[in-house]
């Protein structure tokens, strides 16, 4: 049993520039690292001085809601009809980072997606485009712009393609009816290092959107997509950074003066005491998923089977992701869970304010949380208070979990919060070791 602690209360990288065979094979052995900003940080163009740190996590906990949407249309109303009806602007995930497209670099801040995989920007002309704030990318002037014919190899790599005058199309739509359309291009995309020195990756695959809308704000450039599929950035770096990422997520207390980290290569191996690694799965209907096999929690010494079943992912039955906030998981094993904890908790019952969650407590000096574990194959990972329990109110808390009716289950950004996470996509492993992410 532990106190609650209230959620309110990377190796060195040398960058290279990437421009040859020799640099990329650097930056794989010695790695490099960006900064992985939260769309709550002071330092995000989503930020609003406005907004209390409660509004913040309620906000994220909406946005969590909708972007159920993302992996399934179907399942978002079933996770929680009262939320889904909250006024809040979808998004594609919850960080964001800077990067730059062509030659010369044109900076753009795009949203850090591990549920995505083509790399997207809204390009000029752009007539039947979202308003955005910042400058749009001018393909013309790009040195290094390329844009690729209907018969290209890398045009069959998209699962929604078309042809106009020969130059190969893109339609990408999300659960939410947004959707962006556009050239499939090539150019240089320069990654800002934390090392000061950028790093850069030539004919890289990207979307050059010119009708783009629906709930995009107007204070971001488009999509960086992480996910596992072969247009993703992680797997268009390839054997630059030997297929392997990480991240380290600060905690929401953390945010103000620091920043979450995305490792790549050499600098996102994950070693050392307390690492725990699981099998990462790909997904046969769904390949930009990154998906593990959850089989069961404890809560305490009390063991819960996890039965769940992610719909079309084939094999496993949880995907991995930065970008939802909570943990969603299936109703009848939400409902032995949740009794599982409230047979444990030393504390009294309350309601969330915003009715997003339903096992909540008051968050007074004395509550007892029990100490929770997710058996995943070949690891038991350790959760602490922050990774299960979230502030929405002055005073009360509750499960950073939320049941659904869809067969779509989220292990969430919540629980991965001070462990550093790292995909090794060639050695299809997950590894997640406990870290304090504010002194990386």
């Amino acid at each position: 049993m532990a106190d609650f602690q209230s959620p309110l209360s990377f190796p060195l990288a040398i960058a290279l520039l990437c421009v040859s065979s020799f640099g990329c094979i650097c930056a794989h052995r010695v790695g490099f690292t960006v900064d992985l900003i939260h769309r709550d940080s002071p330092l995000s163009p989503f930020y609003n001085s406005e907004e209390t740190d409660l509004q913040r996590i309620n906000n994220a906990l909406r946005r969590s809601i909708s972007r159920v949407h993302h992996f399934d249309p179907a399942a978002a109303a079933s996770v929680s009809p009262k939320a889904a009806e909250s006024d809040v602007t979808s998004n594609r995930g919850e960080y964001l980072m800077s990067l730059s497209v062509g030659t010369p670099p044109f900076k753009i801040m795009g949203i850090a997606d591990t549920g995505s995989d083509l790399i997207w920007t809204q390009c000029k002309p752009c007539e039947g485009c979202y308003k955005q704030v910042d400058p749009l990318f001018d393909p013309k002037s790009s040195k290094t712009y390329r844009d690729f014919s209907c018969d290209a190899r890398k045009c069959g790599l998209l699962e929604q393609s078309s042809c106009s005058g020969n130059i190969c199309q893109y339609q990408y739509s999300y659960g939410d009816q947004s959707y962006t359309m556009g050239n499939v291009a090539s150019d240089t995309i320069t990654l800002d290092s934390t090392a000061g020195s950028p790093v850069s990756f030539p004919k890289t695959v990207i979307g050059c959107g010119h009708e783009n809308g629906g709930t995009f704000s107007e204070k971001g450039s488009g999509i960086v997509g992480l996910g596992a599929g072969p247009l993703s950035l992680v797997s268009q770096m390839g054997s630059s950074v030997g297929g392997k990422f990480s991240y380290c997520l600060v905690p929401f207390s953390s945010r103000a003066g620091n920043s979450s980290k995305l490792n790549f290569g050499g600098s996102a191996v994950v070693s050392g005491p307390g690492v725990q690694s699981t099998p990462l799965l790909s997904s046969k209907t769904m390949s930009t998923f990154y998906v593990l096999t959850l089989e069961a929690m404890s809560v305490g010494n009390e063991r819960i089977k996890f039965g769940g079943s992610s719909s079309g992912t084939g094999e496993g039955n949880i995907i991995i992701d930065s970008g939802t906030t909570l943990t969603i998981v299936p109703e009848d094993f939400f409902s032995d869970f949740s009794s599982a904890v409230g047979n444990q908790v030393h504390g009294q019952r309350a309601e969330d304010p915003s009715g997003s969650l339903s096992v909540c407590y008051s968050a007074t000096s004395d509550l007892k949380v029990p100490a929770i574990t997710a058996h995943f194959t070949g690891a038991d990972v350790k959760l602490k208070s922050i990774n299960t329990f979230i502030q929405v109110s002055d005073d009360v808390v509750c499960l950073a979990f939320a049941p659904t009716a869809s067969g779509i289950s989220i292990y969430g950004n919540v629980a991965q919060m001070n462990f550093l996470v790292g995909y090794n996509i060639q050695g299809k492993s997950l590894s997640l070791k406990p870290t304090d992410c504010t002194k990386k």
